[in-house]
């Protein structure tokens, strides 16, 4: 059961009919035993149906149930049964007893109800209020505080009912259609009355029951269950006073005629009740049907990428209006996490509780946002909350394996890449501090020229390393202008060993280039040295630049053993070696490619034609004019 809601009333489409089919057993009972059966008896027992029924029905329907009973009690308390007689004692006493015990039974049932309500809600507040001390109590013993203490306020159910909200059941039927069945009713049981009066010697009582139960069915169909009652009644009046003996008056002498009007009331009734309930079954199909489309709409947004707490509750919003709020407990108090068209506060909205310190804020919905179709859209909401949250720490976790495997390989090129030279200039300035040595000048030379080379290894290495650290943490901002590529190459080819092996193949008055210059001088000197390492001494690197359609195309060209297709993505990847014959951590062509984007552009490898791999550096043209070629930087 819900919060704010108590044992639920029994509908009248329901009760009706029930009861109605109760009176007639007493009836029928009554005439099977012949009088055995006083008229105490039939009183009691009709009494306790009227109350027992107008206890557990919903209010409405007390004034037929009293009806009913009184007919029942007058008409089959005493032989001749089944004979109508409104005077009388029986009758007086009848109505007094019967209409105290239906009135008794529809305020003690009020009462009841109420009473009911209240228990829940103390019930409910004690319960919230025993698990929220006993929370404090484990979060004081865990250390956990009142962050996770449970949050206050009525459920959706008992907030929209109290608010009246859009909760409870769709109404089968609305007003206007209500008032056009009271119309038609008002319009069509008179003119059906005239008619069958003017053929009265032509029909009998059984076919002016048959003309009316139509009427009855018909305003049912257009006004629902409470005209047809109406309609019925009046029609059962109608018949009495003007199609049963003695005519206009309400006694009936002919016994089957009073049961006659009884099971036409009951009948009437009972159909009445069926169609209502099937139109009130069709309403609700099509509810049901609107929040699946609903709910397969929000679905297909969550999966077409809209997987986050704000998009859920803008599709909310968006699809039956209003505001919505998606609030969280954190440190004592709710915090907004999430929200759709709301300004400031929503201080008077309904509350749906999705946990102890998750909850959603609705306010302003149409009619067709139902309670259940909000918990659904508070449920997605609270998925999305918990996905979102789950691929920022997977984010978090890679960020932070990566950065263990940058660790690991950062460790691994210190204690080899970077020992290496190190060992090697340690050793020729050891050789040459020796007294007890006479060095020629060749030998000194050599020595020298060890120290030299293994000097710049070791700053080419520390270069990538710092560079390569630049482009994990984010740091790098360049500073783009328009650069020449004649002048930026011969700076990154200085400082290369053999690097008059290179050639540099750029066009006379080649357009500028729109890059950081020192960005593009440190992507040049990697794939320079990347080039000259795997390049044969007959077959030297060379620099290739072309203008395709207003985008500048670099292409460093080596006629080495190239790469395999698999490989050609990799060797991108930082501390990534395809052949290990030559000495290196594996980050030139890693600081290449980050650089090349950096700057907006892009890095590929492809194969040399007669063998050999040939790596594509694209960058957008500063001034794709020929007018402008040749222009300064």
């Amino acid at each position: 059961m819900s919060i704010g809601q108590g044992p639920r009333t029994i509908p009248a489409p329901y009760a009706l009919p029930v009861s109605f089919a109760m009176f007639l057993a007493v009836g029928t009972v009554a005439a099977a035993l012949h009088g055995h059966l006083p008229a105490t008896g039939v009183l009691i027992a009709c009494a306790a149906i009227a109350g027992l029924t107008s206890f557990a029905a919903e209010p409405a329907a007390f004034v037929l149930l009293a009806g009913i009973g009184w007919l029942t009690t007058v008409g089959f308390s005493r032989p001749p049964y089944a004979q109508l007689h409104l005077t009388g004692a029986i009758a007086t006493r009848a109505a007094i007893v019967i209409g105290a015990s239906a009135l008794a039974g529809v305020c003690l049932g009020l009462l009841f109800r109420w009473f009911a309500r209240r228990l829940t809600l103390v019930s409910m507040g004690t319960y919230t209020g025993m698990r929220a001390a006993k929370k404090a109590a484990r979060d004081a013993r865990g250390g956990a505080g009142a962050n996770r203490a449970a949050g206050g306020g009525p459920s959706l159910f008992g907030g929209l009912a109290a608010t009246g909200g859009t909760s409870g059941a769709p109404s089968a039927i609305d007003i206007r259609r209500r008032l056009a069945g009271v119309v038609l009713a008002a319009v069509l049981l008179p003119l059906i009355t005239v008619v069958l009066a003017a053929l009265r010697p032509h029909l009998n009582l059984a076919d002016d029951l048959l003309f009316y139960l139509v009427a009855v069915v018909t305003i049912t169909v257009v006004g629902g269950f409470w005209p047809a009652v109406l309609a019925a009644v009046t029609a059962s009046l109608l018949l009495n006073w003007y199609f049963t003996e003695p005519l206009h008056t309400f006694t009936i002498q002919q016994p089957r005629e009073l049961l006659a009007l009884l099971l036409f009331v009951t009948v009437a009734v009972a159909v009445s009740s069926v169609v209502h309930l099937a139109a009130r079954r069709a309403v609700q199909a099509a509810r049901a049907r609107e929040e699946a489309a609903s709910l397969l709409e929000l679905a297909q947004t969550v999966l077409g990428g809209a997987d986050s707490p704000t998009a859920v509750l803008d599709h909310l919003t968006a699809t039956h209006g209003g505001q919505a709020e998606l609030q969280e407990r954190s440190g004592g108090r709710w915090v907004r996490t999430a929200s759709s068209n709301v300004a400031g506060s929503l201080p008077a909205a309904n509350r749906i509780d999705i946990r102890d310190d998750l909850t959603l804020l609705v306010t302003g919905q149409r009619d067709s946002a139902t309670a259940a179709l909000l918990a659904g859209y508070a449920a997605q909401a609270a998925a999305a909350l918990d996905r979102e949250r789950l691929r920022t720490q997977a984010a978090q976790a890679e960020a932070l394996a990566e950065g263990n495997r940058m660790r690991t390989a950062l460790l691994a090129a210190v204690s080899h890449d970077l020992r290496t030279p190190l060992a090697s200039i340690k050793a020729s300035v050891s050789s040459l501090r020796q007294t007890d040595v006479q060095w020629s000048p060749a030998d000194e030379a050599d020595l020298l020229a060890t120290i030299e080379q293994n000097a710049d290894r070791l700053d080419a290495l520390i270069g990538n390393l710092l560079d390569m650290s630049r482009l994990h943490t984010g740091s790098l901002q360049p500073f783009l202008r328009p650069t020449a590529i004649d002048e930026v190459a011969p700076v990154a080819v200085g400082g290369l060993d053999d690097s008059l092996r290179l050639e540099l193949a750029v066009p006379e008055g080649f357009p500028l280039v729109l890059a950081d210059p020192g960005l593009l001088e440190r992507v040049l000197a990697n794939l320079f040295s990347n080039a000259l390492r795997y390049s044969p001494a007959a077959r030297p690197p060379e620099l290739q630049a072309q203008l395709d359609s207003g985008m500048v195309r670099l292409e460093v060209v080596d006629h080495g053993p190239g790469v395999p297709d698999s490989q050609k993505e990799r060797i991108f990847e930082p501390f990534t070696r395809v052949a290990d014959r030559h000495p290196g951590v594996g980050l030139g062509l890693a600081v290449a490619k980050g650089f090349a984007e950096a700057m907006g552009g892009r890095i590929e490898a492809g194969d040399t034609p007669g063998g050999g791999l040939t790596i594509t550096v694209t960058l957008p043209a500063a001034i794709p004019d020929k007018s402008a070629l040749g222009a300064e930087p």
